[in-house]
């Protein structure tokens, strides 16, 4: 997708143009005779990172920094499988893992998944799981 035109600093691209699922449907396309016809499929209903790119920007443009770190987040995470999303989630509960484990997976989201902001957010959270006695070092 293009990068929206702008005339002082505001874009001038309706935001439901801007908005597309990870298969590149536009939101207009997500009707329900679509549905009924067969021409969209679960992945259609994905939401793209760029999607998520666009929500984080506007966000921290209102002052909302910790919403637009999450939506970057989330917009990493739109590239791994939800089966992972899922263990990444059992993972940061308490007690479910160890430190070693923990920093073992930021390392994986890093290096190999292309998700660095999420994996500072484990990071910092093993160091807070560790300091309060939450998770074993091992």
């Amino acid at each position: 997708m293009s990068k929206p035109e702008t005339t002082n600093g505001k874009s001038q691209t309706p935001d439901h143009d801007r908005v597309t699922t990870q298969t590149g449907k536009r939101l207009g396309e997500l009707t329900m005779e679509a549905i009924l016809q067969g021409k969209l499929s679960e992945a259609d209903f994905r939401i793209s990172a760029e999607t998520l790119q666009y929500q984080a920007q506007a966000a921290e443009e209102a002052s909302y920094v910790a919403q637009g770190q999450n939506l970057r987040r989330a917009a990493e995470l739109t590239r791994v499988s939800n089966e992972e999303v899922l263990a990444i989630y059992n993972a940061l509960r308490p007690g479910r893992t160890s430190y070693r484990a923990l920093i073992a997976l930021a390392t994986r989201l890093e290096q190999t998944l292309d998700a660095p902001l999420t994996a500072a957010l484990i990071r910092e959270a093993a160091e807070v799981y560790l300091a309060r006695g939450l998770v074993p070092e091992e």
